[in-house]
């Protein structure tokens, strides 16, 4: 049929030294390839308490149950605890999927400070921080990394000409229909993104009648095409408790003649030379708070 990317998104210390081992086993057993993208610096997820205000974001808490899936102490993580650094004390698991044969990458240095500050921030700072996790990567795997996926979707223009300025043929670093070039501030770039195309888990559960027990079915009615798809899961989330969900949707992809890849993979196939340019724009998605990177012909 087509192909599905798998691109996983580590974004806390527990999602690195819990969730990335228990989806090293699923892939395994399936004979699946993914791309691990991972947090590299401080795990300051208690910060992101500070989104209370935010449009959405006590909706998708109540749906999704935040403490219930990260954990207490994850929480208290900059706020009543120190924040780890997460690249410091798990290098390990890191690791272990590169060991595994699969494609891993920058997601951010740290996870709320990028999800929370990059779309108002400078030049300056924004490739200050790039370059902290890109030196970071480079001192666990010994060896530059290869693509990059953002913190929650968001980016900034710097943000995007510093993919370029590494030489990174594709990146996953938005939400979208189909892979594209970017269009920022008049200036087309190099390289390509391979946005997410599919809804996250966590983004449709609690909607329409949908539970952890009927989740993987209502993913698979939207893949039951000969269309080639970006699907983001989370380390915290289908490393956890939604293993079993993960597990299903897995295997209900192959049941439908699905070839399940890295983005590394899914690029090798695709023909650059007819791809159409689109600038960069901030959009909406059901179920998450806030705006992010969403193409101007996508959701």
């Amino acid at each position: 049929m087509a192909r599905i990317a798998l691109k996983v998104d580590v974004d806390t210390l527990r999602g690195t030294r819990e969730g990335v081992p228990r989806l090293l086993d699923v892939l395994a057993r399936l004979g699946v390839r993914a791309t691990f993208l991972f947090s590299l610096g401080p795990d300051h997820t208690g910060w992101a308490l500070r989104r209370v205000f935010r449009p959405g974001f006590l909706s998708k808490v109540s749906r999704t149950s935040v403490v219930k899936h990260y954990g207490l102490r994850t929480l208290m993580y900059g706020v009543l605890l120190p924040a780890p650094d997460i690249g410091l004390v798990a290098a390990g698991p890191m690791r272990a999927a590169r060991s595994a044969g699969h494609e891993c990458g920058i997601h951010t240095w740290d996870h709320v400070v990028w999800h929370d500050q990059v779309r108002g921030r400078d030049e300056a700072w924004t490739r200050g921080q790039m370059r902290l996790a890109f030196e970071r990567f480079s001192d666990i795997f010994g060896q530059a990394p290869t693509t990059h996926g953002a913190a929650g979707w968001q980016m900034n223009p710097s943000a995007f000409r510093q993919i370029d300025d590494w030489g990174m043929p594709y990146a996953s670093d938005g939400r979208g229909q189909r892979p594209y070039r970017i269009s920022v501030e008049g200036q087309t770039l190099a390289h390509v993104q391979l946005p997410t195309t599919l809804p996250t888990l966590d983004e449709v559960l609690g909607h329409d009648g949908i539970d952890e027990q009927n989740v993987a079915r209502s993913l698979l009615a939207l893949t039951d095409c000969d269309v080639d798809q970006v699907f983001t899961l989370h380390a915290e989330l289908e490393g956890g408790l939604l293993a079993p969900a993960f597990e299903a949707l897995l295997r209900g992809w192959q049941a439908q003649g699905h070839e399940l890849v890295s983005l590394a993979t899914l690029y090798e196939h695709i023909d650059t030379a007819s791809l159409p340019t689109i600038p960069l724009t901030w959009g909406s998605v059901r179920g998450r708070s806030g705006e992010l990177i969403v193409a101007a012909d996508g959701l």
